[in-house]
């Protein structure tokens, strides 16, 4: 049973799966907030990032001004390609770290992708790039 008459101390946050996907930055995909950056005021972001239903990807080489980036797949496959390492393909239990400011694009992607994106700091800036040389 839960106590309502509590107050959850500050930082505390709860998100369940029946919370909504809504558009976000990337077109072709749907993002669930996890609540986190409101947790942290900002310092940490989390979402679940799925495929949008016949969403098909834009590869456009960009960059991202933050301090800490990593996908974990939870369903599905991506493929990302990245500036002097190539394409890389994730699977269901893959993760990637991208260090800040990597060249980066979304190549191909599952109908049923699903990720988790944990970001430092929740918000920031993304910038269309030249593709690499």
């Amino acid at each position: 049973m839960t106590d309502t008459t509590m107050k959850p101390p500050p930082g505390f946050s709860v998100r369940h799966a029946t919370e909504p996907f809504e558009a976000g930055l990337r077109g072709f995909f749907e993002y669930r907030d996890l609540g986190i950056a409101a947790a942290t005021a900002g310092s940490v972001g989390a979402h679940v990032i799925r495929a949008r239903p016949g969403g098909e990807p834009n590869p456009v080489w960009h960059t991202h001004d933050l301090a800490f980036q990593m996908v974990y797949v939870l369903k599905g496959w991506v493929v990302f390609e990245y500036e002097g390492v190539g394409e890389v393909r994730l699977e269901p239990g893959s993760c990637v770290h991208q260090p800040p400011g990597i060249r980066h694009r979304e190549a191909a992607h599952s109908d049923d992708l699903e990720i988790l994106e944990i970001t430092l700091p929740a918000a920031f800036a993304t910038e269309e790039v030249a593709a690499p040389a």
